[in-house]
């Protein structure tokens, strides 16, 4: 097991579109739904106006792990967040590709929200560079939702130098799915009454919750398009996909309840990959299984967490895909012991023995706190002290230096490996 860990390496304008009925919502909300357009890159390109006009893809030089982010210039290309590097590059081989800042990145962004919450106090951050707003209350003050939209694009435009798409509606989903519809810089309007004539023609992928296997079964009823489930029963649907078929039957028609909850728990911290070559060998597996770990580890520090439940995902090249887990006595955000316990995880499974597409770690049953772990009645508390001062110090070098000024030596790549 200390094979890996041996050491740590340090590297050298505005467009409004109005949908112009159908089955309204029963309660009278009003939502804006705010995503930030190509946020890492915009950054990127903010803070180096001579990358302007170029394919900015966020997400490491190597070809390990993924796009994070990519300009629209480098969309035009193929290249999409989730996308590998290596596919990236690739497909753009004239793209400026740059490490994750992700420092630089939650700034910007807390400045972001501080102008969202000046409208109301019901913010629901999705991620850094997405929200949701419920400005119900807020038009007696601020005027129609709509109004209020455009103001929030404007000042975040005029405070930060981005831009950022909205999408305006009675609920969350239509919310979500109206800010995507005219990006980058776009405002998307749906009024009360308009939920199905809006969503009719759209595919059905721009649902919330409905997968691949979803898709290819409605696709085999001849079902594309959201408008075209609405034409199923809601008992037709309950008979073929369950619990999902209620789901399709009320989203379909823009039927959403679900408030905009300004506190969001994080329940469980993980990464995972997908490989572009199947992984055999068990030392190639348990390398990428050391990578994810040191993701996830400092993932948690940096939240401030630690959790007791460690969960493996495998992925085979058939894609069969298993899960194993474990629960610990005590809470962990240790690198090394995350490791080792999913090692343990992956004996469990037919790693080594079948091609691994996708390999994932994450850790769920969290707790607050900043301890690295508790320490072992068979650990001294020295030893135990210079471990949390090892990843205090190695987080802050990879904050400010990025994911690959730091890491383990082992994670160093290997001319003709």
């Amino acid at each position: 097991m200390s094979d890996f860990f041996p050491s740590f390496f340090i590297a050298p304008g505005h467009i409004v579109k109005i949908m112009t009925s159908n089955t309204p919502q029963t309660r009278d909300q009003k939502i804006i739904h705010l995503d930030m357009d190509a946020f890492y890159a915009s950054v990127e390109i903010l803070d180096n106006p001579s990358l302007a006009g170029k394919p900015v893809i966020v997400g490491g030089s190597s070809n390990r792990g993924v796009v994070s982010a990519a300009s629209y210039e480098a969309r035009k290309y193929g290249v999409h967040s989730a996308m590998p590097v290596v596919t990236a590059k690739k497909q753009c081989p004239n793209g400026i590709f740059l490490p994750v800042r992700m420092s630089r990145y939650k700034e910007i962004s807390s400045r972001i929200m501080a102008i969202f919450r000046t409208y109301t106090p019901l913010v629901e951050p999705i991620s850094l560079d997405e929200a949701f707003l419920d400005v119900t209350d807020s038009t007696k003050l601020f005027g129609p939702a709509e109004e209020i939209a455009k103001e929030i694009k404007m000042r975040v435009q005029k405070e930060t130098g981005l831009t950022v798409s909205a999408g305006v509606a009675a609920s969350k989903l239509l919310a979500k799915i109206a800010s995507d519809q005219e990006k980058p810089d776009g405002l998307t309007v749906v009024p009360p009454g308009q939920e199905q004539n809006f969503l009719a023609a759209l595919p059905i992928k721009r649902l919330w919750g409905v997968g691949k296997a979803t898709r290819k079964s409605l696709s085999l009823m001849n079902i594309n398009t959201i408008g075209d489930i609405t034409n199923l029963s809601m008992a037709l649907l309950t008979s073929a996909f369950g619990k999902q078929g209620e789901h399709l039957f009320l989203a379909s028609r823009g039927i959403d309840e679900r408030e905009v909850i300004p506190e969001r728990t994080i329940k469980s911290v993980g990464h995972e990959e997908t490989f572009a070559i199947d992984l055999v060998k068990m030392k190639k597996i348990k390398k990428e299984l050391l990578f994810l770990t040191t993701k996830v580890g400092k993932r948690l520090r940096n939240y401030g967490m630690a959790g007791k439940t460690i969960t493996l995902k495998v992925k085979y090249n058939d894609f069969k895909q298993i899960t194993r887990s474990r629960t610990l006595a005590s809470a962990t955000n240790d690198d090394r012991k995350i490791f080792h316990e999913s090692c343990s995880l992956l004996e469990r499974s037919e790693a080594g023995k079948r091609p691994v597409r996708l390999l994932g770690i994450s850790l769920s049953n969290l707790t607050e706190g900043t301890e690295m772990r508790q320490i072992s009645l068979f650990e001294e508390e020295k030893t135990g002290r210079k471990r949390s001062e090892l990843y205090e110090a190695v987080d802050t070098i990879g904050n400010r230096f990025g994911p690959e000024a730091i890491k383990p030596g082992t994670l160093i790549e290997k001319k003709g490996e």
